[in-house]
């Protein structure tokens, strides 16, 4: 096989991701030697499946860059258990989970990229075991996902979701519709990372008063968003007004929201869930809303995805519920961020040494 003009060629050896790998220009030569039988460097070109779908500015800058991209938006499990061995680089959005039979089926595989924030859907320790480096872009979704934040707030506290669905029937309900103001309120904000003080920073503007829940961000932080930190998560349920959650999904968050601290929480609340599903048991979601414990949720991420169960769709169909399909990155701006960071990062991860 001749030359291919641009392409970018990986030394032909299997060691891990060291961060980068060192590159050589060359032939191609078909499948990986073990290093033992090598007397030269044998010269591979770096693959890219992308399986889920990303903005076009990550294949058009990895193209630039000389990497063979493959395009298999919406591929099985299954298919991509089969063809993920004949890719160096694996670039995944929240839909597709990298499960370690995945894993274990790249044997070319270098590195995973996450397009968005969680790595909950990549079995990492499993990457981590045979060298597969794992990256993602964090920073690609932070204003997206705390407008939408915002905008949860504004429909819940004034019906506006209730208001426009009634109008759309002809029908005028002014006396209906009395809501609440956010100014004067406290917004309860668990998680204060890049999402967390964004919203935070929003909320100010509002007038309202923020307390904070966070067992490791510092003190000087919370200090200069103007907020207060509370010493448990059961002190900042028992004041909020507001309660909106912006924490990983790690064995000690899972469920943190459960039929304990619903009981705790402060009467005619409301709760807005946009990080991940498994924080709250909305099983007790559904019965706290139900009885009046809490006046209203906003929900952007569910268990399952979509959610399945009858006890999710009585949820999602509650009118104190404002429910959107995890869409809080899903802005123009973010996906174009999100795409062009795991382009450079995949990139400079595989520059020289």
């Amino acid at each position: 096989m001749g030359k291919r003009n641009g392409a970018v060629p990986i030394c032909d050896r299997t060691p891990p991701l060291p961060p980068a790998l060192q590159i050589y220009g060359g032939k191609r030569k078909g499948l990986i030697q073990p290093p033992s039988i090598l007397h030269s460097p044998k010269v591979i070109y770096v693959r890219v499946l992308i399986a889920d779908e990303v903005d076009q500015e990550c294949s058009a800058r990895l193209r630039a860059a000389g990497f063979e991209v493959s395009e298999r938006f919406d591929i099985s499990a299954e298919e991509l258990k089969r063809v993920v061995g004949d890719y160096e680089v694996l670039i995944v959005r929240s839909r597709t989970k990298v499960t370690q039979e995945i894993i274990e089926s790249g044997r070319r595989l270098r590195l995973i990229g996450r397009v968005g924030v969680g790595l909950d859907t990549i079995d990492t320790k499993s990457a981590e075991a045979k060298g597969i480096k794992v990256i993602n872009s964090p920073q690609m979704s932070t204003v997206a996902v705390a407008e939408l934040v915002m905008s949860m707030m504004l429909n819940l506290v004034r019906g506006v979701h209730l208001a426009n669905e009634s109008m759309k029937k002809g029908l005028w309900e002014k006396k209906r519709f009395h809501g609440t103001e956010l100014n004067g309120k406290t917004l309860g904000v668990v998680g204060l990372g890049r999402i967390g003080k964004a919203v935070a920073e929003r909320a100010k503007s509002f007038g309202m008063k923020i307390i904070v829940y966070d067992v490791i961000v510092d003190d000087e932080i919370i200090k200069r968003l103007g907020a207060e930190r509370t010493a448990t998560l059961e002190e900042l349920l028992k004041r909020s007004d507001i309660v909106t959650l912006h924490v990983p999904l790690l064995p000690e968050t899972r469920r943190m929201i459960n039929e304990r601290t619903l009981s705790i929480v402060k009467p005619g609340a409301y709760l807005i869930n946009a990080s991940r599903g498994e924080v709250v048991d909305c099983k007790h979601l559904l019965e706290a809303l139900k009885s009046g414990r809490l006046a209203g949720a906003a929900l952007d991420v569910y268990e399952n995805e979509p959610p399945k169960e009858p006890w999710e769709k009585e949820l999602v169909a509650l009118p104190n519920v404002v429910a959107t399909p995890h869409v809080g990155a899903q802005t123009r701006e973010a996906q174009v961020l999100g795409a062009i960071t795991i382009a450079e990062n995949i990139i400079n991860a595989f520059k020289p040494l």
